[in-house]
Order: C-alpha cells, then sequence, then structure tokens
C-alpha cells in the first residue's frame, strides 16, 4: 500500500511554469512505475507522462512533449512534474499515480493521489 499527496498546483499565466510534486508514503517507492495524470471538467481524464522506477526511462501524452518533464527521487520519495510553456488548455486537476507491475503504461495504475488543482490562464 502506498498513499499519494500532490502538492505545487496553482494559477499561472499562459507561457508560465509550475512544478508539481508528488509525495508517497512507505519504504518501497523504488518499486512502483510513477505517473501523471489530468482531468479536465467535463473531460475524461488523461495520462500524461510515467517514469520507470531508476528514473532512466519516460514516456509522455504527445501534446506536452517538449514541455514537461517528469522526474523522481527516490532518496526522497518523491516524482515530480516540471511544466513549462502552460497553456489553458493545460488547466485541470493533475493526480499522480502508482504502478506496481514494471513497464511504462497509459492506464491500470494501481494507487492514485487526491489531486491539484492546475489553472492556466490566457
Amino acid at each position: 500500500q502506498v498513499q499519494l499527496v500532490e502538492s505545487g498546483g496553482g494559477l499561472v499565466q499562459a507561457g508560465g511554469s509550475l512544478r508539481l510534486s508528488c509525495a508517497a508514503s512507505g519504504r518501497t517507492f523504488t518499486r512502483y512505475v510513477m505517473g501523471w495524470f489530468r482531468q479536465a471538467p467535463g473531460k475524461e481524464r488523461e495520462f500524461v507522462a510515467a517514469i520507470n522506477w531508476s528514473g532512466s526511462s519516460t514516456l509522455y501524452v504527445d501534446s506536452v512533449k517538449g514541455r514537461f518533464t517528469i522526474s523522481r527521487d527516490n532518496a526522497k520519495n518523491t516524482v515530480y512534474l516540471e511544466m513549462n510553456s502552460l497553456k489553458p488548455e493545460d488547466t485541470a486537476v493533475y493526480c499522480c499515480a502508482a504502478r506496481r507491475s514494471n513497464g511504462l503504461v497509459t492506464s491500470d495504475y494501481d494507487y492514485w493521489g487526491q489531486g491539484t488543482q492546475v489553472t492556466v490562464s490566457s
């Protein structure tokens, strides 16, 4: 079992940057693939990015490639999402998730955080 708590959301102007953090409880953080997802009002949840246990491999949805960077600090049990060149269409609740099985995938995650709101104004 792992508990996830996100932070770092807020209101930012288009073109700005935010850094989201997701702190995980437990001593087995390195066993999990970590992912970020987002859900905008009236839309389905969307995969954003994922990172393997060592941080050596990442996966992104096309719409954020070149603008967002996922990373992790296993010593701090924390995964990050650095978001640059933000656009109004990035507005959503962003959640982190943990997956017990290996493999960078866009679904089938086991544990979820509550989320943090990101609002990008035009």
